[in-house]
């Protein structure tokens, strides 16, 4: 295992981990090759970069990476802003300097990956400068170069992208990709998920205290996105006039909780209004954190949010242990399959984060890892063939309404979970390999493409602006 929970937890920009944040790295990556500079670059977003890039902001986040930007630091307020029309052919300036940049389009996807990307530099005498590199990006902020991509192809690891973009060299003492393997280690040595990442993440990091730092922060930048979202009403960007409810939502909660009369779903209704919360922050291209990708980032910090206001003791060591777990999970998911949305569907997102929430929820709650594996196994289960259509290339419609009703799926499977045994005819690793083997069998139109499902059947154009 050489994916850290660090890397699958990042801290950057919305809207898309795999349309924003991965781009913006990819271009601040291919200008780190050179010594100064270049003074113009061109950009060939293909396959699913080009079909939703503009909805996404595949176009403004690759800009502002050529010129030093990186979703983890940008500040807010650097323009062009999201939302805004970006030219075909312009200049940027950034931390690094100015750049005269081209974009172009193609819909047509490079063999590799549907996530591709082409650039190309040149001098101020107009002279290429080294070959044009291709990039991609393969799911929850993560890039590969096309060079790592066709190794990682030709040693036939299956369909996920679980190849390391950190380039450690230290080995994990329980390496585990599979479900199985990290029962087996747990069991060995009587530790939990979040124990047996622990281990692994104190190697991998030369102890754990930069890790129990890192998950602090990712908590943190969770609950002030939901605060966030909960503080700013309006309309999203974008074009489709879709309004923010997480604010009204959250009133009308207030004035519901004030009531002489109890509900007994009433928890129910504060996870939809976290969830709402986060991704409504996502969709307007606020900071928030990719778990595992920025599409499906509302439900681990709904479920937290439900660990806190409705179980006992739910403190710092616990929101450790959850997203410990809950890394695990990802992990595995990642390594055996896809977390991207443009290559397995929908499933690999918020099924992904479901399956996830469920576990590191389950383990603060006492189970076994046979019942955290379980739970994930029943939220990753019941998300299979689930699609992604975004209307308008945009993630609103039904993205952001669709990571509440996975957060309330996860906790439903972490409870399910925590009333049987662990013991279940289908496995976490039956459901991941099924579910790579859906996202191969699905038809492009209804992975990230906008050319199927809801994205046809409102009749509305992709990257519909505001302009």
């Amino acid at each position: 295992m050489t994916i850290s929970v660090i890397d699958l937890f990042s801290v950057g920009i919305g809207p898309s981990s795999s349309h924003t944040v991965g781009p913006m790295r990819a271009a601040r990556q291919f200008v780190r090759r050179f010594p100064s500079l270049p003074a113009r670059v061109r950009v060939i977003l293909r396959g699913s970069l080009a079909a939703t890039g503009q909805g996404h902001g595949t176009d403004r986040a690759s800009i502002l990476g050529l010129v030093g930007y990186e979703p983890e630091t940008m500040p807010a307020g650097v323009t062009p802003a999201y939302g805004d029309l970006i030219p075909a052919r312009g200049s940027i300036s950034g931390p690094l300097g100015t750049v005269e940049y081209e974009i172009v389009v193609d819909t047509h996807a490079l063999p590799e990956h549907p996530n591709g990307m082409i650039m190309e530099a040149f001098g101020r005498d107009g002279s290429p400068l080294g070959d044009p590199m291709d990039y991609y990006s393969v799911g929850g902020g993560f890039i590969l170069s096309g060079e790592e991509l066709r190794e990682l192809a030709a040693s036939e690891e299956g369909l996920g992208s679980g190849a390391s973009t950190t380039g450690r060299s230290a080995d994990a003492p329980y390496p585990f990709s599979t479900a199985e393997i990290l029962k087996k280690h747990c069991t060995n040595t009587g530790l939990s998920f979040s124990g047996i990442m622990a281990a692994n993440e104190a190697a991998l990091h030369d102890g754990i205290e930069v890790v129990n730092n890192y998950l602090d922060t990712v908590w943190q930048t969770m609950r002030e996105c939901v605060r966030a979202g909960i503080a700013t009403s309006g309309i999203l960007p974008g074009g489709l006039g879709v309004s923010r409810r997480a604010p009204g939502l959250h009133r009308k909660l207030l004035e519901i909780k004030a009531s002489p009369r109890g509900d007994a779903l009433g928890a129910m209704e504060w996870v939809n209004l976290y969830a709402l919360a986060v991704n409504e922050e996502n969709a307007a291209g606020g900071k928030v954190v990719t778990a595992p990708t920025n599409g499906a980032a509302g439900i681990i910090p709904a479920v937290m949010h439900y660990a806190l206001d409705f179980l006992d003791d739910f403190s710092t060591e616990k929101a450790r242990q959850f997203l410990l777990a809950a890394g695990a999970v990802g992990i595995i998911i990642k390594e055996s399959a896809s977390i991207s949305g443009a290559e397995v569907g929908c499933q690999g997102e918020v099924g992904s984060a479901a399956a996830m929430a469920a576990a590191g929820l389950c383990e603060i709650l006492g189970g076994t890892p046979a019942q955290v594996e379980n739970a994930a196994e029943i939220a990753l289960e019941h998300n299979l063939g689930l699609t992604c259509d975004p209307v308008g290339g945009l993630v609103q419609i039904p993205c952001i309404e669709r990571n509440a009703i996975g957060a309330v799926k996860a906790i439903n499977a972490a409870r399910l979970a925590m009333m049987g045994e662990g013991t279940h005819r289908v496995s976490l690793d039956d459901v991941v390999e099924t579910m790579a083997a859906t996202g191969r069998d699905m038809l492009s139109k209804y992975k990230e493409t906008a050319a199927g499902g809801l994205a046809v059947t409102l009749g509305l154009p992709v990257n519909l602006t505001e302009c």
